[in-house]
């Protein structure tokens, strides 16, 4: 499972009184749109870096099987986890060309990681499987720009879904059960596809919250967007993905 660290503080309530007129809503409702098609952009950007990586990684397995055979493994794992945590973290600090570079280096480094499920898995499986995820993406992304509701309400109940997807798999990885493995896939899936909603929600929500005056806010939100979309997909790969004989 790719990292993936969260904050799931609701955004304050509008100050009684503040009226936008018709005109300035428009504009509003304008510039969020193209906020976040930028944040889109970026994040499928991401996922463009991530398949090339894990191509070229799954084309050079010499490569690939050194690296996961020594200590490095653990630097990616190490280096993934400071990435997210220093874009996520500094944000308000960083000026978008570095955040960017930051958000471009975690998914050259998760492509690494993900050259070896080639090897797991069969091709056909792993392009249908993306082709899913892309869909069900979609839909969750456009429910969630579209929806009346507040889907803050969700966020006690997907914290506590993550962290015991998170449990579960640590376990998986000592311990490896078909049966929870299974399950722990039924719940990634469910908790994915809700931070999937949540997370289109709420950066649509700081974005106008802020005004756009944090520069590198695009940029976590691509990659907020894109740990949903790489979770999701690898949840519904275990479960639906053909192995390799």
């Amino acid at each position: 499972m790719a990292f993936e660290t969260r904050d799931f503080r609701t955004a304050p309530p509008q100050v009684a009184g503040q009226v936008a007129t018709a005109p300035a809503q428009v504009a509003g409702s304008q510039a969020a749109r193209a906020f976040m098609a930028g944040v889109y952009r970026w994040m499928m950007f991401g996922l463009g870096v991530t398949g090339l990586v894990a191509w070229y990684m799954a084309s050079n397995p010499q490569l690939l099987m050194r690296i996961m055979a020594s200590g490095w493994v653990w630097g990616l794992f190490i280096a993934q986890l400071g990435l997210v945590i220093a874009l996520s973290s500094a944000v308000n600090r960083l000026s978008f060309g570095v955040a960017a570079l930051l958000f471009l280096g975690y998914a050259a480094l998760t492509g690494v990681t993900f050259g070896t499920i080639f090897y797991v898995y069969t091709s056909g499986s792993i392009a249908s499987t993306f082709f899913v995820t892309a869909g069900a993406f979609a839909g969750l992304s456009f429910y969630a720009s579209t929806t009346k509701r507040d889907l803050s309400g969700l966020s006690t109940f997907l914290f506590m879904g993550l962290i015991g997807v998170v449990i579960a798999s640590v376990v998986q990885a000592f311990w490896p059960s078909p049966m929870l493995s299974f399950v722990t896939a039924c719940a990634g899936v469910v908790v994915f596809a809700g931070l999937t909603a949540y997370d289109t929600q709420r950066i649509r929500a700081m974005y106008v919250q802020t005004g756009g005056s944090v520069a590198a806010l695009s940029i976590l939100g691509a990659l907020k967007l894109y740990l949903d979309f790489i979770n999701l997909f690898l949840m519904l790969l275990r479960l639906f993905g053909s192995r390799r004989n």
